[in-house]
């Protein structure tokens, strides 16, 4: 089925448990999307492995949250493949405007290397796409997405689908039935994304997120 969508149908689907995704990034159409599985992180359940820890406490980065939505989203359209067409970004870019989209950005000498960004609801974060220049750029976002969704009281990070790399980072994949039922109790109580702050140091963090892989 394809629908021509505004912010506010987008996020009744969201609600409804059903994203927007484009065929490709020159399709002028959105089709509602419906997985019989679902990808989740448990917020509990974040894997940081040995060598990511090790690049974390580096801090050769630094992070920002919401100071480069536009950026990057367009890093993440900006892939040879992509279901994120210019309707769709129209769309995010109008949720960030009125508070319900959120990304996380990674810099490296002055220069944006990596990022995240989503949809918040509640206490629901569905996470929409990543991106990544240098090496785990987009694995250290999540690590600092993850800290945040727990401090601000979010119970539920959507991730859409599982793939091979978010499952080695803890992401797993449930039924329908039962994200439904994760969303209808996240839909219930409100969680506040700017609600931690500026993002923490990097030992801070990891004090936090203690699963190792």
């Amino acid at each position: 089925m394809t629908l021509k969508i505004t912010a506010e149908i987008l996020l009744s689907g969201y609600a409804q448990g059903i994203f927007p995704m484009a065929e490709n990034q020159d399709s002028p159409e959105l089709h509602w999307i419906n997985p019989q599985r679902r990808g989740v992180f448990p917020l509990d359940g974040f894997k940081i492995s040995r060598s990511l820890r090790r690049r974390i406490r580096q801090e050769n980065y630094s992070v920002s949250v919401n100071s480069a939505f536009n950026d990057v989203v367009s890093q993440c359209a900006g892939r040879n493949e992509t279901w994120i067409n210019a309707p769709l970004a129209r769309l995010y870019d109008t949720l960030h405007q009125r508070g319900h989209a959120h990304s996380l950005e990674i810099w490296q000498d002055e220069v944006l290397t990596g990022g995240v960004f989503g949809i918040t609801l509640g206490q629901a974060f569905f996470g929409e796409s990543m991106f990544s220049k240098r090496r785990d750029a987009s694995k250290i976002a999540l690590a600092y997405l993850v800290d945040r969704l727990r401090q601000a009281g979010f119970s539920l990070f959507d991730t859409q689908f599982l793939t091979p790399h978010l499952a080695s980072l803890g992401a797993i994949e449930i039924p329908r039935a039962a994200y439904r039922k994760l969303l209808a109790d996240a839909l219930t109580n409100a969680a506040d994304f700017n609600a931690p702050g500026s993002p923490p140091d990097a030992q801070e963090m990891l004090q936090r997120t203690n699963h190792t892989s």
